[in-house]
């Protein structure tokens, strides 16, 4: 997202929308694969959230509903009194989650203290949470991008429907989730923190539980430049040109960590969690803390230092 405190950056040339596209269209399939390696990692030794709902290990019986399917019945625990009861199992995931991450142009920005680009991290958490999530049974969507589908390759199906889907920027359009669900937003988030909580807030006052995760360049904290040095808006392409970048350092970062912080008290406030991420760090560590957040048990440490 464009930045209204200025997002200070190297200058990076503007892009036709159709070369954007073909940009999107090769990283996609990359990023599936580095969100495959990594969610192996994590989820390895991961067991169920001990809730009902579509895992494999027994959970309790309960009275059988009209409507319900037969084959839930379990006879044998029916057969012990005048009740029919169902059989239900441990619960991993029992309703939708909405993934989204940001493709605005200021994500595609990558330093050189950067591991990844912003876009192509914030693709492998979103691919890789889909993948995790998949396999315990969630429905993932993608909010203009893809209805929700509860299969073993929504990562899959997610990543081919990003490839194809139009370019936008901003906040998804959200008018289509229904009911109860979570969804996780991933972007840079460099709007004031006003600004955004005012696309935000009323998703939550509509019921969803919302995780937000901001992506970072480490360039974009530590602000490392000196001497002569021109910065472009790559939403805008509007330019700044500082004799002696160096003296703005201290108010750049001032006006950038308050942003976030602000952004971060007004979520907690929501009843959302907010985690923060730089591209210099594992993608993993962003992974569980969400995960975390997700499953109800958040990271005893608190997620977003400025390390």
């Amino acid at each position: 997202m464009a930045s209204t405190i200025g997002q200070i950056v190297e200058q990076t040339p503007s892009s036709e929308l159709l070369s954007r596209a073909q940009a999107r269209a090769t990283l996609v399939p990359d990023c599936m694969v580095e969100a495959k390696r990594i969610a192996n990692t994590v989820i390895a030794g991961w067991h169920g959230r001990r809730k009902r709902g579509v895992g494999e290990n027994f959970w309790q019986f309960r009275p059988y509903a009209e409507g319900e399917s037969l084959s839930r019945i379990d006879w044998r625990r029916s057969a012990r009194d005048d009740h029919t009861y169902v059989r239900e199992r441990e619960w991993e995931a029992a309703h939708t989650v909405w993934l989204w991450a940001d493709m605005s142009p200021s994500m595609m920005y990558k330093s050189t203290l950067a591991i990844a680009s912003k876009e192509s991290r914030a693709l492998v958490l979103m691919l890789a949470l889909a993948e995790i999530l998949a396999r315990s049974g969630e429905r993932i969507g993608c909010p203009g991008i893809m209805e929700p589908v509860s299969a073993r390759n929504a990562a899959e199906r997610l990543a081919a429907s990003i490839m194809h889907a139009p370019l936008t920027t901003g906040l998804p359009d959200t008018a289509m989730i229904r009911g109860h669900s979570d969804i996780v937003l991933i972007g840079d988030f460099l709007d004031d923190a006003d600004r955004v909580m005012e696309r935000i807030a009323p998703l939550g006052r509509r019921g969803l539980r919302g995780h937000v995760v901001e992506i970072a360049d480490p360039a974009e904290e530590t602000f490392p430049y000196t001497g002569r040095t021109e910065f472009t808006d790559p939403e805008t392409g509007e330019k700044l040109v500082s004799g002696r970048a160096e003296m703005i350092r201290e108010d750049y970062q001032r006006a950038y960590f308050a942003r976030r912080d602000a952004l971060g008290e007004s979520l907690r406030r929501l009843g959302w969690s907010f985690v923060f991420h730089r591209t210099d760090h594992l993608a993993s560590e962003a992974l569980v803390a969400v995960h975390g957040y997700l499953s109800g048990m958040p990271s005893p440490k608190p997620v977003g230092d400025r390390s």
